[in-house]
């Protein structure tokens, strides 16, 4: 079949979303030409197609977005997005659309749920669910001022519900999907996120040198997380003062990642602590950095709110950090026993948990040994070819229309 793809965060900026269709695209190079099926690849990053010689794989760039479109197509759009559940919507026919459409794509794969960057509905499409956490935790501000609550549920539930198959990285994935949006349990799959290769493979010469470039000192805990509330910044700094305080325990803080609205309260909380000795500040790291970061660092303190898929414990795995993480559901089936997992509302049980590591050398190593072979069990190539056995399956399917014009109903 001719299989679609959308890839429009190929920029590692953008966090988990970025890393995940990186490590897709590059699985499609290496072990597409031996699926029997063609990938069109559909994306805003230019230049990617004069880089490309793969035979399965055809790169076409989008150019056109909201912001060139007619007058006429931006008040649609803008309709739709301000009354839809309330007035019928207005179709609006785009020129990204009709490209897609004749196209010849037989079956699409959006690589996430974006609230209004499908391409097209109208060719059968795989969708992969990264979390539905707006449901499970709706009270988080990124999630529900400015409408958003209601135009994430409205969209999310429209393409899950219309999927040819749903994609989830777990059991918890699994039950939540059924839960909320009525789904068949058999067009949902569950195949677990592969550990990013760049981590499997990564290797340097000095790794010492990303310590004396952000002039950081060894011995640090790591954070690699967008400033999101959900992300819990909040809790690992009331962790980090109550090991100060109660016990004489002081631990440097890294923290990468982008500003999404919360990391000037985050500063703020920093000084009201008196941490600002301790917390490092990195902003956004290129990916070779990033990954020296993992491997310098005491341990990884990941302690997100939100689940049940989360990309940086595998990182971390693959690079020999061990990981102290949030319970969050599917984090049991995800991490396993090579991480040490707490309830990251109680700072209290985090710091503890930390301060195990430090106390016990032993069980440190441990963990590393563990994530090293956590990391190697779901690999890129693993995923593909759960991939490709759904887009076999569902071949049978589409051989009963044709591919090479629109169906019209009489």
């Amino acid at each position: 079949m001719k299989v679609g793809l959308y890839l429009k965060n190929l920029k590692a900026e953008v966090g988990g979303g970025s890393t995940f269709e990186t490590a897709i695209f590059q699985s499609l190079l290496k072990y597409g030409a031996d699926s029997g099926h063609k990938f069109m690849v559909f994306t805003r990053s230019q230049g990617l197609e004069k880089e490309i010689s793969a035979k399965h794989i055809e790169v076409i760039p989008i150019q056109r977005s909201y912001a060139n479109r007619t007058l006429k197509e931006r008040l649609k759009y803008k309709l739709n997005k301000t009354t839809s559940g309330i007035f019928k919507q207005v179709k609006v026919e785009n020129l990204e659309e009709k490209f897609v459409l004749n196209s010849g794509v037989e079956i699409f794969w959006y690589l996430e749920l974006g609230t209004y960057d499908y391409l097209t509905m109208e060719i059968p499409y795989i969708t992969t669910v990264w979390d539905l956490e707006h449901r499970n935790q709706p009270y988080f501000p990124e999630v529900s001022t400015g409408g958003r609550w209601e135009k994430r549920d409205r969209s999310y539930g429209t393409k899950i519900q219309r999927s040819a198959a749903i994609i989830t990285g777990t059991e918890a994935g699994k039950a939540e999907i059924e839960r909320f949006y009525q789904v068949a349990p058999e067009r949902i799959k569950v195949i677990p996120y592969p550990t990013p290769n760049f981590a499997l493979n990564f290797t340097s010469n000095d790794e010492q040198q990303v310590l004396n470039k952000y002039n950081i000192p060894a011995q640090y805990l790591f954070y690699p997380a967008q400033f999101w509330p959900h992300k819990n910044h909040a809790a690992l700094l009331l962790a980090l003062q109550f090991l100060r305080d109660e016990h004489n325990l002081v631990l440097p803080l890294v923290l990468v990642g982008a500003d999404k609205g919360n990391q000037q309260y985050i500063q703020k909380l920093v000084a009201d602590l008196n941490l600002s000795n301790q917390v490092h500040f990195l902003g956004f790291v290129p990916q070779e950095d990033l990954m020296l970061l993992y491997r310098n660092a005491f341990a990884l303190t990941f302690t997100t709110l939100y689940g049940p898929d989360n990309l940086p414990p595998l990182e971390a795995f693959a690079l020999g950090c061990p990981v102290v993480a949030s319970i969050v559901a599917g984090a049991n089936e995800q991490l396993g026993d090579a991480a040490l997992l707490v309830d990251a509302k109680d700072e209290k049980q985090l710091a503890m948990a930390i301060k195990s590591l430090y106390d016990n050398p032993e069980l440190r190593s441990t963990l590393v040994q563990r994530g090293l072979e956590r990391a190697s069990r779901w690999t890129g190539g693993d995923y593909m070819k759960s991939i490709f056995s759904i887009l076999d399956e569902f071949k049978l399917i589409r051989r009963c229309w044709s591919s090479e014009e629109p169906f019209r109903r009489r």
